[in-house]
């Protein structure tokens, strides 16, 4: 079983930056492929930059390309998303995600309890 438990979301003006963070345990991080989806409200949850176990494979939403940047530390067990550039159309709850499986996946069988972004126009 894996957990997972995401940090660093926030409150920020249009224009601003923010970096999320996610700690997973209970699994072989490496074998990992490790993702951050979104869900705003009234919508379904949308697959934002995944990041896979040997860094050959990393994908971004185009709605995020240019301006988000997913990493990943595997001797720390973590993944984060620094977002720059933020729109008030980024406003969501982020998950962090983990799959053993396909990294093309659009849903990843592992989820965090979620941290929410907020930004303001």
């Amino acid at each position: 079983q894996v957990q997972l438990v995401e940090s660093g979301g926030g409150s920020v003006q249009a224009g601003g930056a923010l970096r999320l963070s996610c700690t997973a345990s209970g699994y072989i991080f490496r074998l990992l492929c490790m993702g951050w989806f979104r869900q705003a409200p009234g919508k379904e949850r949308e697959r934002v930059a995944v990041f896979g176990p040997t860094g050959s494979y990393i994908d971004y939403a185009d709605f995020v390309k240019g301006r988000f940047t997913i990493s990943r530390d595997n001797d720390k067990d973590m993944i984060y998303l620094q977002m720059n550039n933020l729109k008030p159309e980024d406003t969501a709850m982020y998950y962090c995600a983990a799959t053993q499986y396909q990294c093309s996946s659009r849903t990843f069988p592992y989820s965090g309890q979620g941290t929410q972004v907020t930004v303001s126009s």
